[in-house]
This record gives structure tokens, sequence and C-alpha cells, in this order.
């Protein structure tokens, strides 16, 4: 494929052959959860990987279908990226036709030393720089790009790892950042098919970036959402119906049968406990 034409192609791509994979299951999570209302103003807030690559192309050609007044920010964050991941970035947006806007933090190197959970610090401090530049920008939401796969690895990695049920909402309202809420677009978008619009078109997108990553808990972190997704295809071998069954155990949790839970509030109640 050549360069010339392929944001294009892409975009016809997202009309065809790729409407049902990829732009039905986005447009029915924003209907579903209603992660989208007249007059917003969203962050649409790209890594430079994949799957937020996609999502700013889906937000592009539902802008496109222009069913209700809404606009649209391509936030970019560089924690200080080398510099030819930063160029790498660049380039996909202009090839793609990814208006983006760019800000840079040094979030790698304020972590880099921290020798315990540092990229859990790493996520934090990413996720409220990139409220803060929204915000600054007049944006009332932020989108990130995890999708169906990460939403189901979540939930086991949860249970086996992290001894607690838990999942990624839809959406997610800010508690320090007055007005904000965060949407998750690609709920019902599967990675497979992500791969597949990647490989269509020959794409080449930024992995984790991070300068420390073979040296920290990152790997690690890592290596256990690897056994989770290889336990998922070993289990949908045998019952093609696990994936779907694993996301909707968190839809119809029985509190009647857990032995404890935690309210809104942190605090935990027991089984046991008087009415």
């Amino acid at each position: 494929m050549t360069e010339a034409g392929v944001a294009e192609q892409i975009e016809e791509g997202l009309r065809t052959t790729f409407a049902k994979r990829l732009f039905k299951p986005f447009a029915k999570a924003i209907v579903t959860y209603d992660l989208l209302k007249p007059g917003d103003r969203v962050a649409v807030c790209m890594s430079g990987g994949k799957d937020s690559m996609l999502m700013a192309k889906l937000f592009q050609e539902l802008k496109r279908h222009n069913k209700f007044p809404f606009e649209l920010v391509f936030l970019v964050m560089d924690p200080g990226y080398a510099p030819e991941n930063r160029a790498l970035i660049e380039e996909n947006a202009a090839r793609l036709n990814i208006p983006v806007n760019i800000f840079e933090t040094d979030i790698f190197e304020n972590v880099y030393e921290i020798e315990k959970s540092p990229c859990y610090l790493c996520a934090r401090m990413r996720r409220g720089h990139l409220y803060a530049k929204a915000k600054e920008l007049g944006c009332n939401k932020i989108a990130l790009g995890h999708h169906y796969d990460d939403v189901i690895e979540t939930i086991l990695m949860g249970m086996l790892y992290g001894g607690q049920v838990q999942t990624m909402l839809p959406k997610l309202k800010s508690t320090n950042f007055e007005g904000m809420e965060l949407i998750r677009p690609m709920y019902f978008v599967r990675e497979r098919d992500i791969l597949a619009w990647k490989k269509q078109y020959e794409l080449r997108f930024l992995q984790c970036a991070c300068k420390f990553t073979a040296n920290t808990a990152e790997g690690v972190a890592e290596s256990k959402r690897q056994r989770v997704k290889e336990l998922i295809r070993e289990l949908k071998k045998e019952d093609a119906q696990v994936e779907q069954n694993i996301f909707k155990s968190v839809e119809n949790v029985n509190l009647s049968t857990l032995i404890a839970y935690k309210d809104k509030h942190g605090v935990k109640h027991r089984f046991d406990e008087e009415d």
C-alpha cells in the first residue's frame, strides 16, 4: 500500500470491511453505557499504540455521522519518549490524518528511581496529567482505548493475583477533577479484530515505550496478563462461551451469596451482619 490515501482507505474500511467488527461495537458501547451526550468535548487520549489510534479513527467516523453536536480533541502525552518513539507517533498521526495535540511531561524521569510499583505510579500520574490537560482545553471527558479483552483479563487478574472481584468500568466520574469523566468506548471491541485491522493496512504502532520496562515490575505484570490470556485461550477450546461468561460475571453479581463486599466508600460489609 502506498502512503498516499492511507487514511482515506482506512476510513472507507471502517464503513465497509470493518464496520461490523469495529465501528458497530464501538457505537454500541457508546449507546449502551450512554458515554456521549450532545455538547460533550472529548479528549481522545492516544498513547501511540494500536488501540488508541484506532479509537481516534472510530471517533472521527462517528463525528462524520453528525447525529448530534460534540467536539473532539486528539490528545497525546509525551511522558519522556525516546525521539524515535515520539517520531513514530507523529508519523502515524499524519499518515492517519489525526490532528494530534501533543504535550510533554517528565513522568518517566520522576518514576525511574522508584523501586516499588513504578508502573502503577506512572499510570496514575499519566491519568492525572491527561485529566488536567483535557480540562485546560475545555474538555469534560477523556476517552481511553481499553477493549473487551482488557476487561475480561482484568477481571481474572483481580481474582487470581489481587484477591478481589473488580472490573474496568465503561465510564467513571473523576474524584479529583470536578466535572470530568473517563469513558471507554472500545468496551465491546475485540483485540483480534484490532489486530486484523492493523494487519490489513500494514500499520506499525508503538508498543510499551517505557525506558525501564525490562527492569521493573512491569515485566512481571505483563507476564501475568499473558498467562491470563493463555488461560482464557485454553478454556475457550472447551467452552466457546468462556469469554462472554467472564464478562457477564460482573453484571450478574448476587450480593446475597458473597462472604463480604466493599461499598462505594470502601467500607467492608460481611454476610452475617445484621440488617
